[in-house]
């Protein structure tokens, strides 16, 4: 089936037709991955349309362009503007949103200035791992690939060249018939998924790997940390041996794409009872609970459109 666009989308201050947002194929980013971005959804709830922790990721934007040296040429007010624009434009309500920015056409060579280009997509999206995948889980596989090591590309930044690592997870993983990838950190430890954080349950205690994993620290990941805490469950961040995922009683991805999405079997073998289980159902519930306002939104994480 045909991918469908949207309409509309901001670039460069303005929104535009979609057709209409271009760049040079001589662009810096095209050819070194020098771009940095947020994957942000918006969520339909009682209260009306609204973005979930939209500070919190553009917060995360600025943060990496800082890492990568990119000074963003517009404010973090204006691009949470650019992302409600681009909304109410298209008529979503619930969208996932993709700022982008990015090193345009300029110099040729890898240190070479340029201009920041910067552009805000809206378009509808439901679950990133398939329509079954929230209910019943997925599959997955331990990677051949394993993350960057420390101090070469930093994992804290959400870098467009950081995910060539990310789809070779990926794609191996679809290529072998499972439903997503698993990587490891260069130590030969647990780190995270294609694109998604992990947290794995032992005798009722959530544990997850570090900052120090060469993960991106996932704002669903904290969102679930702290929802969790608040539901009375420990939450521990660890080093974790890749055996360890065969022993858990359960295990989960999250991201904002995969939102909690349960693992049921790791290279073959099965997770736990081979279906979402007791915490992970009850993480479901507490943050879906956000957006159909069973889960009080104690922290101001959903921002009106």
């Amino acid at each position: 089936m045909a991918m469908q666009y949207p309409e509309w989308i901001w670039q460069n201050g303005e929104i535009k037709p979609w057709k209409e947002a271009t760049a040079h194929v001589m662009s810096h980013a095209l050819h070194y991955g020098s771009s940095v971005f947020e994957g942000i959804r918006s969520y339909v709830t009682p209260e009306g349309a609204a973005i979930f922790r939209l500070t919190d990721h553009l917060k995360r934007l600025y943060q990496s362009a800082k890492i990568y040296d990119m000074a963003l040429p517009y404010s973090q007010d204006q691009l949470a503007a650019a992302c409600r624009d681009v909304i109410g434009k298209n008529g979503l309500s619930a969208a996932y949103l993709r700022p982008v920015a990015y090193r345009g056409l300029g110099g040729f060579g890898l240190s070479a200035e340029t201009p920041i280009d910067v552009a805000v997509a809206a378009w509808p999206m439901g679950p990133y791992l398939g329509p079954e995948a929230l209910e019943v889980g997925i599959t997955a596989c331990v990677s051949s690939w394993q993350r960057f090591a420390p101090n070469t590309i930093p994992a804290g930044a959400k870098a467009g060249g950081n995910y060539l690592s990310g789809q070779l997870v990926a794609r191996e993983a679809r290529r072998l018939g499972f439903g997503e990838g698993i990587a490891l950190a260069a130590s030969g430890l647990l780190s995270e998924g294609a694109g998604e954080n992990l947290f794995l349950v032992f005798d009722g205690v959530l544990h997850t790997t570090p900052a120090s994993a060469s993960i991106l620290t996932g704002i669903t990941r904290d969102t679930l940390k702290v929802l969790a805490r608040e539901d009375g469950f420990e939450v521990v961040e660890r080093d974790i041996p890749r055996e360890y995922l065969y022993l858990a009683d359960e295990v989960l991805m999250c991201g904002t794409a995969a939102e909690i999405t349960p693992i049921r079997e790791i290279d073959g073998k099965q997770v736990g009872s081979g279906k979402a289980g007791r915490i992970t159902r009850r993480l479901q519930q507490l943050y879906f609970g956000l957006f159909d306002g069973k889960t009080q939104d104690k922290w101001g994480w959903l921002e009106p459109v």
